[in-house]
């Protein structure tokens, strides 16, 4: 081979597919030894080496050198370009490996190649990688040709190839956006000291400035929301809260359960909780929608917080008091000074540190310490049993509820059986009447009609559209009250025509 040829192709190789040419050329002369193997034999000592600086090949054979020329003659080229290739297809995957492992957390920029089943392949500069459903924000769709940003979550190796994973929900990518869009983030005047996030609901950011005369949350928003506006529609309409950070706690915690009034933060250094106090009103807002608000405040500053009213936080401090001095062995000074350090609850004592006890304590024996922990994880392994049997009965309650909800509206009329019922009740109910305004025909051996009445045929059959109403007395003559009401009734409707015809002949 010609040495200038060999330096241009190392050349060549290292600029297009970024290897390194120590690892070009240590690739060509481990496939001239294994060509040279097939030839003299695997156990034969070969040593074949490259020249960095003009590209002649020189090798040994058992310590005697071996001719360019003889090289050529016995060494197989095919064999050599075989093992070549795969030498250097494993630099580069080696190289890829390398170069995305660095970028492992920053944000990159691809086009969406491929959109099937939820998941998206990117072609980045120089490699596909892959957008899994479980790393895309929740809500958000993409399509082919679509330009995108994500980061890069995971590098592997794969045979010859890298696989590279990305990801939308993870908080660097808000961080990289940050730095993208707000110069004063990235010329280091403003520092993001932390994220809390929840992927396509909600974000909370917490910023410092080093320059007092730079407002770090208003850069941070921008002229009208500019700035921030721009973050929000590349994460699809995920709300960001931008908090101003502080090394104090007392300060940093109300202001990351912003937009929420904060009266009052107990700090329990033991355990790393924070009590926080609100008043009734301010509660459901600092908690959140479904806790989401007092979740990521906890993740943004460190702390376990919990919210409660004055109210709510006497109750359980009297509750701890009293259960903790119920213990064998506890004074009802301990059982303050434990409620004081925020110890609240059987479990909170289950976990405490024996030595931190005993301090506590004013100098308990070993003993005492460990019967007191006993007792008190007994107590907390009780009130969990009955909390989940209270969880257990809440469900089978609504269960129930449902069930007879269910069972309620299959119960019900349709729109069809309830017109008829309407119009059967409608029917009864005009023949109900009917047949009260009406005289009941006389039976056929009545002889004689009531007083001042035509005699009714006898030989027309029995009206069979009121047997349905018909009542006990049917078949009877009408009782001789009712048959006189009628003669009254009659009579008074005759007079009232009459005196109607003298009216109407007055005015004509």
């Amino acid at each position: 081979m010609d040495p200038n040829e060999l330096l241009r192709i190392v050349d060549t190789i290292h600029r297009d597919k970024n290897i390194d040419k120590e690892v070009v050329f240590e690739g060509i002369e481990a496939a001239l030894v294994s060509a040279a193997k097939k030839h003299f034999g695997e156990e034969e000592e070969i040593i074949v080496e490259i020249d960095r600086a003009n590209g002649t090949i020189s090798g040994t054979h058992n310590g005697a050198p071996l001719s360019p020329e003889a090289m050529a003659e016995r060494i197989g080229a095919q064999t050599a370009k075989q093992v070549m290739i795969q030498k250097i297809r494993e630099a580069e995957r080696d190289a890829l490996f390398s170069e995305y492992e660095e970028l492992r957390g920053q944000m990159v920029t691809g086009v969406i190649q491929r959109y099937e089943g939820g998941a998206a392949t990117v072609a980045l500069s120089n490699v596909e990688a892959i957008l899994p459903r479980g790393e895309q924000i929740p809500g958000e769709t993409h399509h082919a040709n679509e330009r995108l940003r994500a980061t890069v979550f995971e590098v592997s190796k794969k045979g010859s190839r890298v696989k590279v994973i990305l990801s939308r929900t993870k908080p660097q990518l808000v961080q990289r956006l940050f730095e993208q869009e707000i110069p004063e983030i990235a010329e280091g005047v403003i520092e993001i000291r932390s994220i809390a996030r929840e992927p396509g609901y909600r974000t909370k950011v917490a910023v410092s400035s080093t320059d007092q005369r730079v407002d770090c949350v208003g850069a941070c928003v921008g002229v009208r929301g500019n700035r921030i506006k721009n973050i929000v529609d590349e994460l699809g309409g995920e709300r960001i809260d931008i908090i101003r950070y502080n090394d104090d706690m007392q300060v940093l915690i109300p202001n990351s359960l912003q937009p929420a009034e904060v009266d009052e933060v107990i700090l329990c250094q033991m355990f790393g909780r924070a009590i926080v106090l609100v008043r009734e009103d301010q509660l459901s807002l600092a908690i959140g929608r479904r806790g989401q608000n007092v979740r990521l405040g906890s993740k943004l500053c460190g702390w376990d917080i919990e919210i409660m009213t004055r109210e709510e936080l006497d109750e359980q401090i009297e509750q701890a008091i009293v259960g903790y001095s119920s213990l064998e062995g506890v004074e009802d000074e301990l059982a303050e000074r434990l409620v004081g350090e925020g110890f609240l609850s059987y479990g909170d004592l289950s976990v405490i540190e024996p030595d931190a006890l005993a301090e506590m304590g004013g100098g308990l024996s070993e003993e005492q310490v460990n019967r007191i922990i006993g007792q008190a994880e007994v107590r907390a392994e009780e009130a969990e049993r009955e909390a989940a049997e209270q969880r257990r009965l809440q469900r089978e309650q609504e269960r129930r509820e449902a069930a007879a909800a269910e069972a309620a509206q299959a119960a019900q009329p349709g729109e069809g059986t309830q017109a008829d019922a309407e119009e059967t009740a409608a029917a009864t109910s005009e023949t109900i009447g009917d047949s009260a305004e009406e005289p009941v025909d006389e039976p056929a051996n009545e002889p004689e009609a009531a007083a001042g009445e035509e005699p009714l045929a006898t030989d027309e059959p029995p009206d069979e559209s009121t047997d349905s109403t018909a009542g006990p007395d049917d078949g009877l003559p009408p009782p001789e009250e009712d048959v006189a009401a009628a003669d009254v009734q009659v009579a008074a409707q005759a007079e009232q025509r009459r005196l109607e015809e003298m009216e109407s002949e007055k005015t004509d």
